[in-house]
């Protein structure tokens, strides 16, 4: 029988922010952007039981939990320590499929021979990372995905749950929002529809399934509620794109403030493309307007790139294809098709001013490594606002938030 675990880190930026300042050790610590609009990364525990919760919008956090300490998003920081997380994974088996920076899927069925049971790895593994990093984590041990990431939820934080081999047996009394992919609103329509658990889920008729969630979706959840659930563990997936996105303190109306957005997200995003060996073949711009409608628009490159004047013109060109009359809340660029900074010869017609920008990039992602995210600035972001067009200049980098 397969032994699948679940590793989840246990509210891992604020962890880590609570690791490297034991002074807020013991406090409720808010992880995001502490404007208006700022969003929530993470929370402690400590702040949890106010009804602080990630991705909730920090003035309502700060409402619930005003006792909380606000801290910023370090990514740079976040990606350092998931990189040790992930090499304690890598010594008892190496099919680890990275689910983002803090959980993992662990195929350790070919390890037990020298480590023991998927219980007794997953207990080691906990220990290696508490005792050499200093954080907690979560772990499900499970014959499948499906149910080992559920138990690795159960009895957070620092919890341990190994699923018996009748899984659709440990799955039927969890209420059905435990199921994964049922979001409030599906879960919502099947409780109307007088289902309640993972179990009844399971039971349910086939056709009448199909007629709540859709033929695909809703013949998957029935098998994975059954307990069926094959995938294997693929490891060393990678990431399909690297982005930022900001939530702007003011509206942005006009081409203009939207640029220098553009520009400073882009920096981050070469940056990160840097820091990984990547370039890309296509970029991405998100916006979404005060009426909380999303847009996205994207386009492809003849050659890939990683600097920010590439990816910065290739998100201006896309603004042509959004509707800059109306006023916009959330800013986004991310860099997709990705590809390893040396799969080839570049095919650019300016080689040499490529290879500068390149340069140019990796003494910026230096700096600002060397010196805590602060550095070097572009003129362009000094530049005072133009006038007239608002949010241009909004304090605060509220909600930062990037892909993973």
């Amino acid at each position: 029988m397969r032994q699948i675990l679940h590793i989840d880190m246990d509210a891992f930026f604020a962890s880590v922010e609570q690791l490297d300042d034991p002074s807020l050790r013991g406090r409720p610590v808010l992880v995001g952007g502490a404007s208006r609009r700022g969003v929530v990364a993470a929370a402690s525990y400590e702040a949890r039981p106010s009804g602080a919760r990630s991705a909730m919008p920090m003035a309502e956090a700060i409402r619930r939990c005003p006792q909380a300490v606000v801290v910023p998003v370090r990514h740079a920081r976040y990606a350092e320590v998931s990189a040790q997380i992930f090499a304690i994974f890598r010594r008892f088996t190496p099919l680890v499929e990275g689910l983002s920076l803090d959980e993992a899927f662990l195929d350790v069925t070919a390890s037990r021979a020298l480590f023991g049971d998927g219980l007794a790895i997953a207990a080691q593994i906990k220990r290696a990372i508490r005792g050499e990093i200093g954080l907690t984590a979560s772990a499900g041990v499970a014959p499948c995905k499906f149910a080992a990431k559920i138990a690795s939820d159960l009895q957070k934080p620092d919890g341990l749950v190994v699923v018996p081999e009748d899984v659709a047996a440990f799955l039927a009394p969890l209420p059905l929002e435990r199921m994964w992919g049922v979001g409030p609103r599906a879960a919502e329509r099947l409780r109307r529809a007088g289902l309640a658990t993972i179990g009844d889920l399971a039971r349910c008729p086939a056709p009448r399934l199909h007629e709540l969630l859709g033929p695909a979706w809703g013949e998957h959840v029935r098998l994975l509620a059954a307990g069926v659930d094959p995938r294997a563990v693929v490891p060393g997936r990678k990431a399909e794109s690297i982005g930022a996105e900001e939530t702007v303190e003011e509206d942005l109306l006009g081409r203009a403030p939207i640029e220098r957005w553009l520009l400073e997200l882009s920096g981050r995003v070469a940056r990160r493309l840097l820091k990984a060996g990547l370039s890309c073949r296509a970029v991405t711009v998100k916006l979404k307007y005060a009426d909380f409608t999303l847009r996205t628009r994207q386009t492809s490159l003849p050659e890939p790139v990683c600097d920010t004047d590439s990816i910065h013109a290739c998100a201006k060109g896309l603004l042509s294809r959004f509707d800059l009359s109306r006023p916009v809340r959330l800013v986004g660029v991310a860099a997709g098709d990705l590809t390893a900074e040396t799969a080839g010869p570049t095919l650019s017609l300016f080689p040499v001013a490529s290879e500068r920008r390149r340069r140019l990039e990796g003494v910026v992602a230096e700096v600002a490594e060397r010196f805590g995210g602060k550095g070097l600035t572009r003129a362009a972001l000094l530049d005072p606002p133009p006038s007239g067009d608002r949010g241009a200049a909004a304090g605060g980098r509220g909600g930062a938030r990037e892909r993973k």
